[in-house]
């Protein structure tokens, strides 16, 4: 259990950067505290753009991940890609803070989104081999709709994986506290919301996978939030991996 009990981020289990090999330490870094028993991710006007010319749309991110790799500057490897044979811009040495292979597996969070930002909490292959690339998407949530509950099953670049990911529509509160979930055995997913089970998919990565928890801006649906830009923010309460 990660509690966020002390005034700083464990750095032991996780790195506050995200995915920096597309982009670079600098500008993939989170805007977080720890305090008060919670984590909170946010991104500030400030905060530069990640990936910057290299992803399709302008995009800001403050997340945290559980383990990263890379190859040298130039090459494709690294975990996941949004391009055809993406090259790395800055290598990252190897961290292998945390990673899970089954088990149940929660987050307790609530986020402050409009619709120019989403949150997510999802668990992702960790590619060292190209095709252990399957991702769990435990839970995202776009500001556009905000009842709107993604999850399910990425098959990416796994061959042994088919896409089996849709959006649960659900009458909660994004803005608050609740406990997001899968419990993943062999062959199977199921998805809970405080409890619930909302979602079952009938297949499910055989390797271990990194924890990632973000934070989304994107500045190109700025017209549909006209006025002050505003700082979208995720909180969590807590991670459990059992």
């Amino acid at each position: 259990m990660q509690r966020f009990e002390s005034d700083t981020l464990d750095r032991s289990v996780w790195m506050p950067w995200y995915l920096p090999h597309w982009s670079s330490r600098a500008s993939s870094a989170a805007t977080y505290r720890v305090g008060d028993g919670e984590l909170r991710l946010s991104i500030p006007p400030e905060q530069p753009l990640w990936a910057a010319g290299v992803h399709e749309t302008p995009l800001r991110v403050s997340g945290i991940q559980s383990a990263s790799f890379s190859g040298p500057v130039g090459s494709t490897i690294g975990g996941q890609p949004f391009l055809e044979n993406q090259r790395v811009r800055e290598e990252q040495p190897e961290f292998w803070g945390f990673t899970a292979l089954y088990g149940h597996i929660e987050i307790g969070m609530r986020a402050v989104i409009t619709p120019r930002s989403m949150a997510a909490f999802w668990l992702s292959g960790i590619e060292d081999q190209p095709s252990r690339s399957g991702e769990i998407c435990v839970v995202e949530v776009f500001g556009t709709a905000p009842h709107g509950f993604g999850m399910g099953l990425h098959g990416f670049r796994d061959p042994c994986l088919t896409e089996d990911w849709s959006v649960v529509d659900l009458p909660i509160d994004v803005a608050a506290f609740h406990t997001y979930a899968v419990d993943w055995r062999p062959d199977d997913l199921t998805f809970t919301i405080d409890g619930d089970v909302v979602k079952r998919v009938a297949q499910a990565p055989d390797y271990p996978v990194q924890l990632e928890i973000a934070v989304f801006d994107f500045p190109d649906k700025a017209h549909l939030v006209p006025g002050e830009v505003p700082v979208p923010e995720l909180v969590v309460s807590h991670v459990l991996a059992s």
